[in-house]
């Protein structure tokens, strides 16, 4: 990776940690399914609550309709659950999963990146191609994709979804 984009990709992280697209918890508005997750990362102590509120499309999936979280850490897994949250919401559930399954493989590529129709699904969550080189980072940079999945399986919006992903449910 060249320089430039080290520079592009440290610099979307740190803009979203600054300014986190849906921190602050939202009591859910509505009538529709809702559901919450605790996780802490027992590495570092980052931890974050999620709350999910869930609707239904058109043609009857369920959709993620607010991500809302509070949570505390490092600038990694702040600025992950902000780029999570303008990553999904809006979309419907298997689509919020399969965006969840491509960053996961993300960091699990050791830095390597992705090919170009992956990297393009993943929009500001690429710039987390850096802390995949780094073993010990790459659990905050999941620990917000682990409370999404939890609230998927919490609420029953999703086949079989383990509510693990290297981070602990509190």
């Amino acid at each position: 990776m060249s320089t430039a984009m080290e520079q592009l990709y440290q610099q979307v992280i740190l803009d979203h940690s600054k300014n986190p697209h849906g921190r602050g918890l939202v009591d859910p508005a509505g009538s529709g399914a809702s559901a919450e997750s605790h996780q802490v990362n027992p590495t570092c102590g980052d931890e974050v609550t999620m709350r999910v509120e869930f609707g239904t499309s058109a043609s009857g999936d369920p959709t993620v309709e607010r991500v809302s979280w509070e949570g505390q850490g490092c600038s990694i897994s702040q600025a992950s659950l902000s780029v999570l949250t303008e990553l999904v919401t809006g979309q419907d559930v298997t689509s919020g999963e399969h965006l969840a399954s491509v960053f996961r493989e993300l960091m699990s590529s050791r830095g390597k990146g992705l090919d170009e129709a992956s990297e393009d699904a993943l929009g500001d969550a690429a710039a987390f191609t850096g802390v995949s080189q780094f073993p010990a980072r790459i659990k905050c940079a999941l620990l917000g994709w682990a409370a999404l999945r939890d609230t998927f399986a919490k609420a029953g919006v999703l086949g079989d979804v383990s509510s693990t992903d290297g981070a602990r449910t509190a």
